[in-house]
């Protein structure tokens, strides 16, 4: 066992720390090169989130039911009429008036149950109703709005015909724009169920929430109206519609529909690309151990989205996911599909009660994509998606700002949706899970669900449902991870007695204080590898200065800090080249990448530059393989291009990509054929980019022909043509 020493204790000679690499990440599809240099305090925020104003949650007067909501449509002058009859019930008696948000919509008369007139007044951002005889509490009753709208802003969008897309109609709701098109009271804690009739020209089709209840057709006006039942109560921001002549494929999962609409052009390729989403709903209602909770599952794709927009049973998605097979590789939107289908759960089902808990939606959809991409792709890709959360996170602290997590200051809710609120969130459920162990966590999850399944929560809910199901007091957990800003910043060093036996581990706290961040309270596991075999051992951190002692007759060859990589953490722990090279061959992918990273600052050295060699055609991840790639940069040259131009053949286009950028930045000209027949044969897109850019820094005008012909390569993205034009531009002026 373990020896825990007193803060402050005297050490043995401790290793100084140098600074830790941090691996390359995903961004949107692109490898985007990150390395956060050495941890230093978080003081220089560029934006002070700290002066945002304090937000509370809304106070309400009466709880909305129900609303039964007719549209109809002239998509050719972009406006539309509609009603709104709503059923509602006031929190106490005597309450005269209810006011409704209403934005970009004019309301041109409110009737009562009879078709009596009802008083009202409009803002420029609400509707306020009034009773002459005040309902009692637990009375229910109706008042209808009728209103008009004419090419709103915000939440709504019509779009003309173009080479992109169809004319079409499609709406994103979130995160309180629902208003914009229907006179409603738009806050997530109030949910209601409704229904949606739909009245547009013939020749288009319309898609809601909830269940298909009829499509009538009146051939004399020329319309379809279309009526969606949302049976379920759900929050407003959630509610959706799209307009188009698309072409709806379907599937289904057993009995569940599971359709895709999409643009008639896009019908091919969005066969392959949405099939795994049956495969998504089945992975998390199994895992939740809460089946799929809606009446249907549609994802329809859209010109104003940039990625995805949760709806209720009606997931929309920006055009960009449609994209043929060659793009896959480099611009899959897989994770995507599948973070949008977790939000059935988190965000639909259950629901954050006001904007400060948006980690209640995010980081529970974000935490459910990476075990998605863990479960489908395995546990080296599951790991690297992980840690691209961990510093998508740091990278916004770092040059950002740091705030909690639950945080009451914005301007508007939009400001927490960020690297705070997606994958920290997800990082911190991670912990949790390591601490609570896997069967108590998603057993908590489950419960989570069943205890509030159609209702608006807050953080401080699922911390009594932790506590419910587990047994365990985890107030401080969330406390230090949840409600307070920052994480730890590690300096680590070891040693080897081996007179007394005994391997050191010394831990020290560095982070800033600024802001409240803590000192971190957490269980930590050390692996400890020596020629007899490998053990792991597990210590408590508490305090800012701890050292522990572990007994072993044998010189370790391997000492890793945080094995199973649990923690949320910035580190540095500077080792020894040998026990470097053998971390670089034997821990997990992301040991053996961070190892590779260290040994990239003495690349010199031939037995390193060896084992890179190596690494970076052996290796069985490719993320490992792309650093060592990295590492060998400063070798790159025509006396070393053969491993180079090796790994430019590797079956993954990033080892791919990597090995060619490498190249290109020798700006050897000797390197020119080899770049045009990459640019020829591979099958990336990215990579023929990258070949393109290498022949920009390498070439001279006689490249421009074979620039120019690349210019007229069609490509996802257009990434070809611009990287094309980027380098006939480096060229132009060359002799």
């Amino acid at each position: 066992m373990p020896r825990a020493l007193p803060s402050g204790t005297a050490g043995r000679a401790r290793r100084a720390t140098l600074f830790s690499a941090v691996p390359a990440l995903f961004a949107s599809g692109f490898l985007v090169a990150a390395s956060l240099s050495l941890p230093t305090p978080l003081t220089a925020q560029q934006v002070d989130v700290w002066s945002r104003p304090v937000q509370t949650e809304r106070t309400r007067t009466h709880d909305f039911i129900h609303y039964e909501v007719a549209l109809t449509f002239d998509l050719d002058n972009k406006v539309f009429w509609g009603g709104n009859r709503i059923t509602l019930t006031p929190f106490a008696d005597g309450i005269d008036s209810f006011w409704l948000d209403a934005e970009e919509i004019i309301v041109e008369a409110a009737t009562g149950p009879g078709g009596e007139d009802v008083p009202f007044q409009q803002n420029d951002s609400s509707v306020i109703v009034s009773f002459s005889d005040p309902p009692n509490f637990g009375d229910t009753i109706q008042v209808s709005l009728t209103y008009r709208g004419e090419n709103p802003q915000e939440g709504f969008f019509f779009d003309d015909a173009s080479d992109d897309h169809p004319q079409m109609v499609s709406t994103d709701s979130w995160p309180n724009e629902a208003h914009h098109w229907i006179p409603l009271y738009d806050y997530p804690h109030d949910k209601v169920t409704h229904d949606l009739y739909v009245t547009v020209p013939d020749g288009n089709k319309v898609l809601s929430n909830g269940r298909l209840a009829g499509v009538t057709e009146d051939a004399g006006a020329g319309t379809t109206t279309w009526h969606w039942a949302q049976e379920e109560p759900h929050s407003t921001y959630l509610m959706m519609l799209a307009i188009g002549p698309f072409a709806v494929i379907e599937d289904s999962l057993g009995d569940l529909p599971v359709n895709y609409w999409v643009y008639p052009e896009a019908e091919e390729d969005a066969r392959w690309i949405f099939e795994k989403t049956p495969r998504m709903i089945q992975f998390y209602s199994d895992l939740f151990d809460y089946p799929y909770p809606w009446a249907k599952y549609d994802q329809v794709t859209t010109p104003n989205v940039g990625g995805g927009a949760e709806a209720t049973s009606a997931t929309i998605l920006g055009d960009g996911v449609i994209h043929d097979r060659k793009a896959e590789k480099d611009f899959s939107w897989e994770r995507i599909i599948a973070h949008e289908v977790a939000h059935q759960w988190w965000g639909d089902l259950i629901t954050l009660r006001e904007w400060s808990h948006t980690w209640m939606n995010e980081g529970f959809g974000t935490y459910s994509d990476y075990l998605w991409t863990r479960a489908e792709k395995g546990e080296d890709e599951g790991a690297w998606d992980l840690l691209g959360k961990k510093n998508q996170y740091l990278r916004e602290a770092r040059d950002r700002y740091i705030r909690p997590i639950v945080f009451d200051r914005y301007d508007l809710p939009g400001d927490n949706f960020d690297s705070h609120t997606y994958p920290k969130a997800a990082c911190i459920l991670h912990q949790l899970r390591y601490i609570l162990g896997d069967e108590p966590f998603f057993r908590t999850l489950s419960t989570f669900l069943h205890e509030y399944a159609f209702q608006a929560v807050d953080t401080h809910d699922f911390m009594r449902t932790v506590k419910e199901v587990t047994g365990r007091n985890m107030d401080w957990f969330f406390d230090q991870n949840i409600f307070l800003p920052g994480h730890p910043v590690f300096e680590v060093t070891s040693d080897w007695d081996a007179e007394a036996g005994e391997v050191w581990v010394h831990v020290t706290q560095v982070q800033s204080r600024d802001r409240g961040v803590p000192i971190y309270k957490t269980p930590l596991r050390i692996g400890i590898v020596t020629p007899s075999g490998k053990r792991v051992e597990e210590v408590w951190l508490e305090e800012e200065h701890e050292s522990f002692v572990f007994p072993s007759q044998e010189e370790p060859l391997l000492v890793r800090f945080d094995e199973g990589n649990f923690l949320l953490k910035e580190w540095t722990y500077k080792k020894g080249v040998d026990e470097l090279l053998f971390q670089a061959k034997n821990d997990d992918v992301i040991g053996r990448e961070w190892a590779v990273r260290e040994l990239a600052d003495a690349p010199d050295d031939p037995v390193v530059a060896d084992a890179l060699q190596h690494l970076a055609l052996e290796d069985p991840f490719w993320a490992v393989r792309v650093a060592a790639v990295e590492g060998l940069a400063s070798q790159a040259s025509l006396e070393s291009a053969a491993s180079f131009q090796e790994a430019a053949l590797d079956v993954n286009s990033n080892v791919r990509r990597a090995a060619i950028r490498v190249l290109g930045e020798t700006g050897d000209p000797a390197f020119i054929p080899f770049f045009q027949e990459r640019f020829r044969r591979d099958d990336s897109y990215l990579v023929q980019a990258e070949t393109l850019t290498a022949i920009g820094r390498s070439g001279d005008r006689d490249q421009l022909p074979f620039l120019r012909e690349a210019l007229e390569v069609p490509s996802h993205r257009d990434v070809i043509r611009q990287a094309a034009e980027r380098a006939i531009e480096a060229l132009s002026g060359s002799r």
